[in-house]
């Protein structure tokens, strides 16, 4: 089929558009901005630039689409203007797809009693669903409450409440009953949507199959982190008043924030068994294989070159170093050096033992002491072999987690630290015929000693990563220019 994926830039949408290339559709990525879309899935999508607020950016968007997934909301225009904003958006989409014989559109809804007094964020999302259905083609509803998954806005502030704050003051709506849904099994309610024509015209509740609360969801995450979460509930604190809790430790804005905690209130659980009818075969995963999921390792090679592009589009800021992206920090550093990736990649393979760090490897082998004395492995036994790594190597107090020969060395830490804590190495070609060595420091924090660990060494992190970044260039350098002349010398014989 041909797809068009409105919000493609977004959570849900920078999910969906790969599952649905996997099943084999052609895929139209609508945003406003071609330029992000292109640089997230470069030759995989036709892209168009178009804004559902402007009706003539639309025009000619749909020709020869059959399904499009409305995935559009407002929320960042404001507490007091997102719900006219959805609406003029959901209007012009829907006026637009059905006068270019779309046939049909999928949308992702919020749960929520129609008849009850529901926040301005969840009226919102069902008048949109009103305004599609009305002026569009026929529409596939889904609707959901909190997706669980690492990047969505509901799931990484319960992430940063959960974290960072070590005793929780609770209001009445921690107790509300909710049905939260794995971003996998929305994927897959999406994808298989398409070849369930019967799903089309019809409203369906997804969610897992247990049913949660705030105060359970946040207490199984302390649980899975090893953390202590008391959690101490109060009657006077209102969704209002939490959403001040909620600025000061989360850094969501609060256009976004304060209407998501407005709608905490509400209970949003599945109604019907529509969802087992029509789809069968998708069986949606427990909340605790949701959040295990969520909080898996993710690819830190993807994550690191996402940064790295963000970092280089952004002007330098020493705030940067503070700010967390789904759980993780990092420290990138990038430099160029006139030698081969081989020639590159060998000064980086041969890095500890007795060659020592490059640079600031008496800072590094206090820091092994001082991991020894707190009982940890200390420097450890140094490398296996002097020149070569294997993955699973013990280096130092670090261990290989993967080596991609002359590309990619990743080290995992074995010392005593509140979290968890990579060290990666890439070589990359430039067009200049020059090496790019990128190294990042990345830290998963485990709780508010985790991020204190992480600012306070922050200073010391920035001097050693800087010079070890440095030194593996120079060192590069010079064997670059040694091999040079000793080839000149050979050839001169």
């Amino acid at each position: 089929m041909n797809i068009l994926v409105s919000g493609a830039s977004g959570y849900i949408g920078s999910q969906l558009v790969p599952a649905l290339l996997k099943a084999g559709h052609y895929i139209v990525c609508m945003g406003r901005s071609a330029q992000q879309l292109t640089r997230k899935f470069p030759r995989q999508v036709h892209v168009v630039e178009a804004d559902a607020l402007r009706p003539e950016t639309l025009d000619g968007i749909f020709r020869g689409v059959d399904v499009a997934y409305y995935l559009i909301h407002s929320l960042g225009a404001g507490e007091r203007s997102f719900r006219r904003a959805d609406q003029t958006a959901a209007h012009n989409f829907a006026t637009a797809a059905k006068a270019a014989g779309v046939q049909r559109i999928v949308y992702l809804g919020g749960l929520g009693d129609r008849n009850s007094q529901l926040s301005a964020h969840l009226r919102s999302r069902q008048e949109t669903s009103e305004a599609l259905r009305e002026y569009g083609p026929p529409l596939t509803e889904f609707r959901s409450a909190v997706v669980i998954g690492a990047g969505s806005t509901s799931f990484e502030m319960l992430r940063y409440l959960t974290e960072r704050v070590p005793i929780m003051i609770c209001p009445r709506w921690v107790t509300t009953r909710i049905q939260p849904i794995a971003i996998d099994d929305v994927i897959s309610y999406f994808v298989a949507a398409l070849d369930v024509p019967e799903s089309a015209g019809q409203t369906i509740d997804i969610g897992s199959p247990s049913l949660e609360t705030y105060r359970t969801m946040m207490l199984k995450y302390a649980a899975h982190r090893a953390l202590r979460r008391p959690l101490i509930q109060v009657p006077v604190l209102t969704p209002r008043l939490s959403s001040y809790w909620v600025d000061l430790f989360t850094p969501i804005s609060p256009s976004i924030s304060r209407p998501l905690i407005e709608g905490l209130r509400s209970e949003v659980v599945c109604r019907d068994g529509l969802a087992r009818e029509l789809f069968p075969g998708i069986q949606p995963m427990s909340y605790e294989a949701a959040l295990e999921r969520a909080l898996q390792v993710p690819n830190l090679a993807e994550t690191v070159e996402r940064w790295a592009e963000q970092q280089a589009e952004s002007k330098p800021s020493f705030r940067r170093q503070f700010m967390e992206h789904e759980g993780w920090v990092a420290d990138i550093r990038e430099g160029q050096v006139a030698a081969s990736l081989s020639q590159v990649f060998k000064v980086v393979e041969g890095i500890g033992g007795r060659r020592g760090w490059y640079y600031g490897t008496a800072l590094w082998r206090l820091r092994a002491m001082l991991d020894r004395i707190i009982g940890g492995v200390g420097m450890g036994a140094g490398r296996r072999d002097p020149d070569q790594l294997q993955p699973g190597d013990k280096l130092d107090f670090w261990q290989v987690d993967e080596i991609e020969p002359g590309r990619r060395l990743r080290l995992r830490a074995r010392m005593k630290i509140p979290g968890e804590a990579y060290l990666q190495f890439e070589t990359l070609s430039d067009p200049d015929g020059t090496t790019r060595l990128r190294s990042a420091a990345l830290f998963r924090p485990r709780g508010l000693g985790g991020r204190l660990y992480w600012w306070t060494l922050l200073p010391i992190h920035k001097v050693i990563f800087r010079g070890l970044n440095a030194a593996i260039r120079k060192r590069a350098a010079d064997q670059a220019t040694m091999a040079h002349f000793s080839h000149l010398a050979v050839s001169s014989d």
